[in-house]
């Protein structure tokens, strides 16, 4: 199949381009972008005029709620929504049902993502058997499984020792362990401490259950390193910072030259506690939403660098689960086909520019994944001549309010509900093929 994407205005962050200019598409990979050949005849023909043309984006959080709970959320209906957002690549977390700790498992999830011909899936493997935090996986084979890292989802680590020992084998590999800290004791609530949370009776959750868990997983790494702080180890990517206590000792950490990044949610960057409002377990997230302070710092960090990358954490939730009281809801939320939205509000709220916004969602969360990707490192999160096709083509000036039937998660339940997205999703193509396309987006056949 050949492709021609006229008039777009295109954007990619990794080299700093932002012309208008044509893509040529043949073959599955980008062979033109500018000025295309006039002997290159194709077979489709999509019309971008006041469309912006950026590499696939790159979510580093979304669970696809296969094996094991599908009726929350099935690999058809989750890649379908990823695509739907602009989404081409996607790192899923290890717990499923049963966990990613074997490797017929990930052989199984990928054989299954790859014939539906949407989304790349990068899985993550379990760092510890059954995420248990007792026994270590075996990482080896789980890398040639496909495997892209290693990591325990929402299950803290109890054991320090164990801890210690998995960065020291990764350390020794040169695998990426990538954990969300979170204190195992002090994490055990359902809102973020302070005095809304007091108010409605709500457990809380400290900002202490993060900075505890960031200092011992730092002096962690330094001792794994054995040498001054700056050498390389152990590389550690943190998920979903949610606290401006947080976020400092990641910047310190970087600032010695620790081998660390980070992403942050959507909702993170967004909300906070107040708009739990009247117990809407719609805000009943892992991690909580916290307070402004701290949303603030996140927004900043996002703007500066700190913080890597921006994550939709789409975790659908079926009604059963989560129309119930708000500490017995089961935490998470829908949000894939938000993310450029939101990516794009933050930088109109914030005097961001459109080439920030788009940063965190393609070359940031690419550089996370670094040499993981294998043969893919050239081509995802990039444009590049000669590099796969994955591009979402999406309307800078085209809004759209989010809705439960516009949704096309199986899971419906978005604390986002009723608000308006500065932008829509007209195309996005994966391996040169359309793999979603947007009533009323011109495409036309080649004479």
């Amino acid at each position: 199949m050949k492709i021609l994407i006229q008039n777009g205005r295109v954007i990619d962050p990794a080299t700093g381009r932002d012309e208008l200019a044509d893509v040529a598409i043949a073959a599955g990979r980008i062979i033109a972008i500018g000025q295309v050949a006039p002997e290159f005849q194709p077979n489709r023909i999509i019309d971008a005029s006041g469309c912006v043309v950026v590499p696939g984006l790159v979510d580093l959080s979304v669970r696809l709620r296969e094996p094991g709970q599908e009726h929350a959320g099935m690999l058809e209906s989750e890649m379908a929504a990823a695509v739907a957002g602009g989404v081409t690549s996607l790192v899923c977390p290890p717990d499923t049902d049963p966990v990613l700790d074997e490797p017929g498992l990930v052989d199984m999830l990928k054989f299954r993502a790859e014939k539906l011909h949407l989304a790349r899936v990068f899985p993550l493997g379990a760092l510890t058997r059954g995420l248990k935090g007792e026994v270590l996986t075996e990482m080896a084979e789980l890398t040639e499984s496909g495997c892209i890292g290693f990591g325990q989802a929402e299950v803290p680590i109890v054991n320090v020792q164990v801890l210690q020992r998995a960065l020291q084998y990764a350390a020794t590999f040169g695998y990426t362990v990538w954990l969300r800290p979170q204190d195992f004791w002090l994490g055990k609530g359902v809102a973020a401490s302070g005095p809304l949370a007091t108010r409605l009776g709500l457990s809380g959750i400290p900002a202490a259950a993060e900075t505890i868990a960031l200092h011992t997983l730092f002096e962690l790494m330094r001792a794994v390193q054995g040498k001054p702080a700056g050498s390389t180890g152990a590389r550690v990517h943190l998920c979903r910072i949610s606290s401006a206590g947080g976020l400092a000792l990641v910047r310190q950490a970087k600032a010695e030259g620790l081998p660390v990044t980070c992403d942050v949610s959507v909702h993170n960057l967004h909300l906070t506690d107040v708009d739990i409002g009247f117990y809407d377990s719609r805000l009943r997230l892992q991690p909580p939403v916290r307070q402004q302070r701290d949303r603030d710092a996140l927004r900043a960090g996002l703007a500066d660098g700190t913080i890597d990358a921006l994550v939709s954490d789409h975790n659908p939730v079926d009604s059963d689960a989560k129309i119930l009281p708000f500490a017995e809801a089961e935490p998470g939320a829908t949000a894939v086909e938000l993310l450029l939205g939101l990516a794009c509000k933050w930088a109109q709220q914030d005097g961001r520019s459109l080439m920030q916004a788009l940063t965190v969602l393609t070359s940031g969360p690419q550089a996370v994944l670094g040499t993981s990707l294998g043969t893919l490192q050239a081509s995802v999160g990039r444009l590049a001549v000669g590099g796969v096709a994955d591009l979402c083509v999406f309307d800078p000036d085209q809004g759209w309010t989010v809705q439960r039937s516009a949704l096309r998660s199986q899971g419906k339940h978005t604390p986002f509900e009723g608000h308006e997205m500065p932008v829509s999703v007209r195309a996005t193509l994966v391996g040169g093929q359309l793999a979603h396309l947007a009533p009323g987006t011109v495409l036309a056949t080649a004479a």
